[in-house]
């Protein structure tokens, strides 16, 4: 099905002539993590392809198994419903699958199949030969013939959606004073820890920030901001001015990308950091305990294209805005993906 997909196909006895080509159809597989979800649907919709986002969590023995024999494996080709995914409708109208991350990627290798190609997204921590494409992130650490790297991950906020949420946010924050601080927060995870203590000084900081320079304090939280560590930002900024999004109503998540004039993120998320610094705003990363070698290379990447400033232990407010132009890399690796697979 993938041949007919590509953008080379021709007919009839003009051999210049070249058919419209009908939009190809991804099945994208990986856990149902907010970040993984967002960066694979996230290529595929920038690649100009329909995804369809199916959640997988093989166990250790189950990814052992789809790492041997096809039969082997066979019978761990599930999803997390449980449902069997070889004979699922949307794979088997598939042309290309996606996998992300090293349980997506155990289920993502097992489908490959000659007419059927596979792109990684992150270290799928197996042979990268068992993959048609590799795209990570340079802090992966990995390299081969087929493996794409980039400096920020992927995402779906194209300069076409930030101008969008400009527009459509704009005249819901225009009663506002100037400057608009904003801030990203995320949670703890297996590598850094959000709690009351940290919530607390990111609050006093950002709250400082405003009573220096003015203007307006927005913030909004992740589905993994612990609730007491949510209830600790509600009680020092709220009474300070500022407003604190906690899921009720439409988030402001995206408008904030676009619309902030100094952006604050917490450093647990690659996904959140890649997506912020694709706006206009000059991002300081709140650091956090726990400690990620990958992470901190991928910061460090960013700082040194001046894109990103890490808030210092002893800082009490954020840096004044420096400027700053938008860093996605996700274009370029979408063109080269398309440039290797054909389509």
């Amino acid at each position: 099905m993938a041949s007919a997909m590509y953008a080379g196909a021709q007919t009839g006895s003009n051999p210049t002539e070249v058919l419209p080509c009908a939009q190809p159809h991804a099945f994208v597989v990986g856990e149902n993590f907010a970040g993984m979800r967002s960066q694979a649907l996230g290529l595929t919709n920038r690649a100009g392809w329909h995804g369809v986002f199916q959640p997988v969590c093989p166990g250790r023995v189950a990814r052992m198994a789809l790492a041997g024999p096809r039969w082997l494996g066979k019978p761990c080709l599930r999803g997390s419903s449980g449902q069997t995914l070889e004979s699922h409708a949307d794979l088997l109208r598939a042309d290309v699958v996606i996998s992300i991350g090293g349980k997506g990627g155990a289920i993502g290798a097992a489908l490959r199949s000659s007419c059927r190609p596979v792109v990684q997204i992150q270290n799928p921590r197996q042979s990268l030969a068992r993959f048609d494409l590799v795209i990570a992130c340079r802090h992966d650490d990995i390299s081969g013939p087929n493996v794409l790297l980039g400096r920020t991950a992927l995402h779906g906020l194209t300069p076409e959606e930030l101008e969008h949420a400009k527009q459509e946010w704009e005249p819901k924050l225009a009663h506002l004073p100037r400057p608009l601080v904003a801030a990203l927060v995320g949670g703890s995870n297996g590598r850094f820890q959000l709690g009351e203590a940290e919530a607390r000084r990111l609050a006093n900081v950002l709250v400082q920030t405003r009573q220096a320079e003015g203007g307006s304090l927005i913030v909004t939280a992740s589905r993994r901001t612990d609730p007491q560590a949510l209830a600790v930002l509600k009680e020092i900024i709220e009474p300070a001015g500022g407003y604190v999004w906690d899921g009720e109503g439409e988030n402001p998540y995206i408008g904030l990308i676009a619309c902030a004039d100094n952006l604050l993120v917490t450093i647990d998320s690659v996904s959140m950091m890649s997506e912020s610094v694709a706006g206009r705003a000059p991002v300081t990363v709140f650091p956090l305990p726990g400690k990620s070698r990958r992470i901190s290379e991928f910061v460090e990447e960013l700082e040194l294209a001046g894109r990103v400033r890490v808030l210092g232990e002893s800082a009490t407010r954020l840096p004044a805005p420096w400027y700053v132009t938008p860093l996605d890399d996700t274009p370029e690796l979408v063109g080269e993906m398309h440039n290797r697979l054909g389509f």
